[in-house]
């Protein structure tokens, strides 16, 4: 008699994962002017608020430097993958779970070590 349960259910592709986020840091990066050698948005020199456009300015710079670090973990994520070593925790080498994965994957540790890091 047939179950209702699937026996082979699919596995899930991280590397297609990574590579959408990659993707989408991407074009957030780009988005804010920093992208291909670029290194924010252009402003016009003679805007009135010359405050406002430092403000704006250092809130992009911030926000494109944890996009640029971030992104650097999804490329490393994927040369772990590459390198057959993608989803094992950096600390304890014990396997990272796959809901973890699937939420996060370029983590580089197990849900008990990721606090302690």
């Amino acid at each position: 008699m047939p179950s209702d349960a699937p026996t082979d259910a699919p596995a899930t592709d991280y590397r297609n994962l990574l590579e959408i986020e990659q993707a989408n840091l991407q074009g957030e990066l780009s988005e804010l002017g920093f992208d291909h050698g670029r290194t924010g948005l252009d402003y016009d020199a003679n805007f009135a608020d010359t405050s406002q456009v430092t403000a704006e300015r250092g809130e992009a710079e911030a926000l494109a430097g944890k996009l640029k670090d971030t992104l650097e973990e999804v490329h490393a994520a994927i040369a772990r993958l590459d390198g057959g070593t993608y989803g094992t925790c950096e600390v304890c080498g014990v396997a990272i779970s796959p809901a973890r994965l699937e939420a996060m994957p370029a983590t580089r540790f197990c849900i008990d070590h990721a606090n302690r890091s």
